[in-house]
């Protein structure tokens, strides 16, 4: 079924047009077009909400970079997605629908609170780490943006998350300490904490740094657009 599933190729087709500099005005008419109960029944499971959310925040974030007059920050706040005649912000795709409304600053501990009946109904049922290291958010310390597939999403997700790790991750045996991304401060409960962190890096590096001292990398918000794997 899901090798049929229009809407995850429209998504798909959307951010190659991005990348292309191809005219996407049709395909975002095409999502706007959809009813928010074809989003819901189309988008029934994590997986599914997953390809098609990630390939839609990336592509719409290099969309708005160019087109909107919106600078900085900002940017994640503006409600400027029209999909099933339904306005979204990034921050919406990401905090509200990737990581089952989380308050954006909690460092990934609480749920938001005043999160809508429809972004809750959109949003996936299980937080999956990885996505962090699929999103881009145009800066350069962001992870370069693929394109996911249905079929092949735990692996590309896998690849995403062991490609950036590896290259953000320094370990120093010395004085048992480990650097790596801000970003996995700044989603701290995604993670798992600490020992969470630890975990993963082990897993990824093969390496044990149970005991080591735990930093993180400062983190350039240079703008970086097109960062394309």
């Amino acid at each position: 079924m899901n090798k049929n599933n229009t809407l995850l190729s429209l998504s798909g087709e959307l951010l190659l047009n991005v990348k292309l500099k191809k005219e996407t005005t049709e395909l975002e008419q095409k999502l706007n077009n959809l009813s928010l109960i074809e989003l819901s029944a189309l988008l029934a499971t994590d997986k599914e909400k997953k390809t098609f959310w990630i390939n839609i925040y990336n592509a719409y974030y290099q969309i708005l970079a160019s087109r909107s007059n919106v600078q900085g920050k900002h940017i994640f706040k503006e409600k400027e997605i029209s999909i099933a005649d339904t306005v979204f912000s990034l921050d919406d795709i990401e905090h509200g629908i990737l990581r089952k409304y989380r308050w954006k600053k909690s460092l990934g501990y609480l749920p938001n609170l005043f999160t809508s009946a429809l972004i809750r109904n959109l949003a996936v049922k299980e937080i999956d780490y990885r996505i962090h290291f699929a999103l881009n958010c145009g800066a350069k310390s962001c992870p370069p943006i693929a394109f996911y597939t249905f079929e092949k999403l735990n692996q590309q997700l896998d690849d995403a998350m062991y490609a950036f790790l590896s290259s953000e991750t320094i370990i120093d045996t010395v004085n048992k300490t480990v650097k790596t991304s801000k970003l996995l401060f700044w989603y701290h409960g995604d993670f798992g904490g600490v020992k969470g962190i630890k975990s993963i890096l082990k897993t990824v590096l093969q390496v044990e740094i149970t005991t080591y001292n735990l930093e993180y990398n400062p983190y350039s918000w240079e703008s970086h657009l097109a960062n394309y794997v």
